[in-house]
């Protein structure tokens, strides 16, 4: 996953290296022009996340990421062999919008398999590719463009992501409802038997379905608090990484002279920073662990640690990041040494590493099965500021200079700081109003009182000869279907 999601990543922000190529060759003077490229990258992948993250809710994970990965090469050719910006500018957005998928259900794969107790670990492994994908772009951009050409920046993605697509037709489904609405089918099949069903079948024609699903992103961006406050602060945070992006160039490459590749190296700070938020995460699990309401006795799932416990972590990383970006701001004149610039850099990369990790692994643990959804409707307003501020990124710091400019945004992130500190104070409160959260809570007692109804069926002789249940399957008798006595759930 980690590898699968790193080229749709990488791919966004090695664009940046080649700009300078692509101005001469297609004797554009405007650079805010050719900057355009990476704007619709990031809005093909606000796009594509509200719809394919919807889908793989609907038809599992695997299809959902080989039919992606497979168009998202296939669109990389166009670019390689564009003749004029225009088509590389529209070819990048449908290009993004296929390899969103990496993005936005790689997290939901992750929560599909792993414990609650180990989450934040395997959320952290994988996040070295989203993490160090952006870091690892300009510093491959820079050297590729330097020695082959700007056109070979994107065929080195594309053989990347050709091995990518052989590595995840390897991987089997992963998402639980997927998985059990093929089952009870094929069960159906077998036995031609239609009394056979999972509490995930759908009872909705396709059009309703479609729009229930491709609708949910939205409405819980809306709707919901966790979401609302989640998704505005993680879009800051982002966008002014993005902005980065257009920054390095202007304080490395012209204030200073540097070379593409040596511009790209320039980055390194950014991730050294990500890989200590990641190497730390047994100490950061600690942290997490401490919350857990008996800390004497292992982990479970009665003696888990809220969602909050993860915010404990976004607190200290909200810090890290303005200030990163303020000693960047007031490092980044030509005479001060160049290493300060670059160690600015860790602490604002820690910084947006624990964000991206564990308020997205807040999210996941709030919404359970509506993770993708939660985590598509932050991708998309994550993702169009990512990609509208580095527009402005140039006439910003034209007009203000390097320090004045990036000043303006610590202070900004500064000025988000008291988010994750109210959600870590009066979390447990506002997920208790929410909506969608009541409804899975609903749906998890329902499923208990069915437990207990069993195990009472069992112990009273030998339980009912009408009912066989079965790796989240039910066999309900004819007699029972047409008296109405079944309730069969229906997904929201």
């Amino acid at each position: 996953m980690a590898k699968l999601t790193s080229y749709s990543v990488l791919y966004s922000t090695s664009y940046a290296s080649a700009i300078p190529g692509m101005m001469e060759s297609f004797n554009i003077d405007n650079e805010t022009l050719v900057v355009l490229g990476l704007t619709t990258y990031l809005m093909g992948l606000a796009t594509g996340s509200v719809i394919l993250a919807p889908l793989s809710e609907m038809y599992g994970r695997r299809p959902i990421y080989i039919v992606s990965l497979a168009f998202f090469i296939v669109l990389v050719i166009p670019c390689a062999l564009a003749k004029n910006l225009e088509t590389i500018l529209v070819t990048r957005f449908f290009g993004a919008l296929a390899g969103s998928a990496m993005i936005s259900n790689a997290p939901g794969t992750v929560a599909d398999i792993v414990t609650d107790e180990y989450r934040a670990l395997a959320f952290s492994i994988w996040s070295i590719g989203p993490m160090n994908g952006p870091v690892l772009g300009p510093i491959i951009g820079g050297f590729v463009f330097q020695s082959l050409g700007w056109r070979w920046t994107n065929w080195v993605v594309l053989i990347g992501a050709g091995v990518a697509l052989l590595v995840i037709s390897t991987v089997k489904e992963t998402y639980a409802p997927a998985i059990l609405r093929r089952k009870s089918a094929l069960q159906r099949k077998k036995s031609n038997d239609d009394r056979y069903w999972s509490r995930y079948d759908e009872r909705l024609g396709l059009r309703s379905l479609l729009a229930v699903n491709l609708s949910r992103p939205f409405v819980m961006a809306v709707t919901e608090p966790i979401c609302i406050f989640w998704d505005i602060y993680i879009a800051i945070v982002y966008g002014i990484l993005y902005l980065c992006f257009v920054a390095y160039p202007i304080v490395f490459s012209q204030q200073r002279g540097w070379s593409p590749g040596l511009t790209g190296l320039a980055y390194t700070g950014i991730g050294i920073g990500g890989l200590i938020t990641i190497l730390s995460e047994p100490l950061l699990r600690a942290l997490i662990n401490s919350y857990r309401p008996n800390r004497s006795i292992p982990a479970s799932p009665l003696n888990a640690a809220p969602p909050e416990a993860m915010l404990a972590v976004v607190c200290i990383a909200a810090v890290l990041v303005p200030i990163g970006e303020l000693v960047f701001a007031w490092t980044s004149p030509p005479t001060v040494h160049w290493v300060f610039p670059i160690l600015a850099g860790i602490p604002f990369g820690a910084g947006n590493c624990a964000v991206f990790i564990y308020a997205s692994n807040y999210l996941v643990h709030s919404y359970g099965i509506y993770a993708a959804s939660a985590l598509a409707g932050n991708a998309v307003l994550r993702s169009v500021l990512g990609g509208c501020l580095p527009l402005a990124g140039p006439a910003l710091y034209g007009a203000l200079g390097s320090r004045w400019a990036g000043t303006l945004l610590g202070g900004l992130e500064v000025l988000c700081i008291p988010i994750p500190w109210v959600f870590w104070r009066y979390g447990a409160r506002i997920r208790g109003r929410s909506r969608m959260i009541g409804l899975m809570r609903a749906d998890q007692e329902r499923l208990e009182a069915r437990a207990r109804r069993k195990a009472v069926g069992v112990v009273a002789g030998g339980g009912s000869a009408g009912e066989d249940r079965a790796g989240g399957m039910e066999y309900v008798s004819a007699q029972k279907e047409k008296a109405g006595l079944v309730e069969r759930d229906r997904e929201v």
